[in-house]
């Protein structure tokens, strides 16, 4: 660890060292005070939005008090995010406790969702929202992800068990992937729900994860797909799909602002020029590739839904499609972590329009337990965890070790269509 790595740890959430005296502890709630308002700001506007002014402003401080408890903004969004590593990591540790991988699960859900209420009735401060981390930049993103890959191995160690022994460190890992994405985008659609609810919520949220969303006879298929067949040539020009394409995966990879204008040049061997040529600013990067994603979604939605009336048919199907588009030579899709980088007017209109494709699974989803072939399951918040685990299969290659993208289709859409212990 660098001299820099350690200057970051030390103005992070433990702040300065602890003094002998009664002013720590004021001093210890004035920091977690900054950090809960910094949190808050966070999940609103990124780290791209947070300035150490307006967190002094929100806890009624001048800017050179808040230096005092964190150097710098980045030294802050740092206490953040590992302040948030902590409080979830703790769930996961009481989780452990329950005899079996399915019961953890169920536990941790609904310690997740009650934190969850606490939070939204102000009851705890905010938890800053993991999605916004690759923003970071070095060394504030190595102590930040050694943290969260600490984490991420004890949420695998949910699924150890004896009774599965046939779950591979692959096919745990997935898995923890899987969930750990419910947890992340679930903060996002769980304001359409009153606290008072979070309790039904945590019924069908698991009923989903643990059996999936097959009917009765109906079984796993790996679909076979060709996405040649299935979308149609870019409409835009080939320079410009490859803009798009190479835009999308640096801004899933490093966020928005590690994916810089010259990063994305540098990739593609263009000058900044080419760059301004097609966008005028960032964000509208940002915007043409969310709707580059969202197209792709919608025509793949309309052609599977056109070439069968079996539900879940179109379901597994759909899997299939957007999974083996997230591997391609087109892919990914852009992740829904970009949207924290948007101004609100921007992420509004991009919500929106992610609303309204995931409403599409949903229609699939509840059209299919009318007909018998899809469990009685919530269609809404179904079609909302399928969309999580499609997120979450983009970044299969960090959080999934030696899978291959030919594997996605069965380390994601099969544990999410049959349920997480379906072998």
């Amino acid at each position: 660890m660098s001299a820099s790595d350690k200057e970051v740890i030390a103005s992070a959430p433990q702040g300065r060292p602890a003094k002998a005296s009664g002013g720590d502890t004021k001093y210890a709630r004035k920091q977690q005070a900054i950090i809960a308002a910094a949190s808050e700001i966070l999940n609103r506007d990124g780290v791209k939005g947070m300035t150490l002014a307006n967190v002094a402003s929100q806890v009624g401080l001048i800017t050179t008090s808040v230096t005092y408890y964190f150097r710098k903004k980045e030294d802050l969004a740092v206490a953040c995010f590992l302040d948030a590593i902590a409080r979830v990591d703790a769930l996961v540790e009481t989780a452990a406790q329950e005899p079996d991988p399915p019961a953890r699960v169920e536990r941790l859900l609904k310690l997740w969702l009650e934190l969850r209420h606490r939070v939204v009735s102000g009851e705890e401060p905010p938890v800053a929202l993991f999605g916004d981390m690759r923003t970071l930049q070095k060394p504030q993103r190595t102590i930040v992800g050694d943290a969260y890959r600490r984490f991420f191995a004890r949420l695998c160690a949910l699924f150890e068990s004896p009774e599965f022994s046939w779950m591979t460190p692959t096919l745990r890992a997935a898995r923890a992937h899987i969930l750990s994405e419910q947890i992340l985008w679930g903060v996002i659609w769980l304001r359409r729900y009153d606290p008072d609810d979070f309790g039904r919520v945590h019924t069908r949220m698991c009923d989903i994860l643990l059996h999936g969303f097959a009917g009765p006879g109906r079984t796993w298929r790996n679909v076979s797909i060709s996405l040649d067949e299935m979308l149609p040539a870019a409409q835009q020009s080939a320079a410009h799909e490859t803009f798009l394409i190479a835009a999308t995966r640096l801004i899933n990879e490093r966020g928005y602002r590690g994916a810089s204008v010259e990063k994305i040049s540098e990739r593609l061997n263009v000058t900044k020029g080419s760059f301004y040529y097609h966008h005028d600013a960032k964000d509208d990067l940002v915007v043409a590739c969310f709707k580059r994603s969202f197209d792709t979604m919608r025509h793949i939605q309309r052609t599977v839904l056109a070439q069968s009336d079996d539900h879940w048919e179109q379901l597994t199907t759909l899997a299939a499609a957007l999974f083996a588009y997230q591997i391609s030579e087109r892919g990914p899709l852009l992740r829904t972590s970009a949207l924290v980088a948007l101004p609100p007017s921007m992420r509004q209109e991009m919500i929106e329009a992610y609303g309204r494709i995931s409403n599409r699974f949903g229609g699939v989803i509840a059209d299919g337990i009318t007909a018998g072939s899809i469990r009685a399951v919530d269609p809404m918040i179904g079609a909302q965890m399928f969309s999580a685990t499609l997120n979450a299969s983009a970044e299969y290659r960090w959080w999934v070790p030696g899978a291959t993208g030919e594997q996605t289709h069965e380390l994601y859409a099969k544990p999410m269509l049959m349920g997480l212990f379906a072998e």
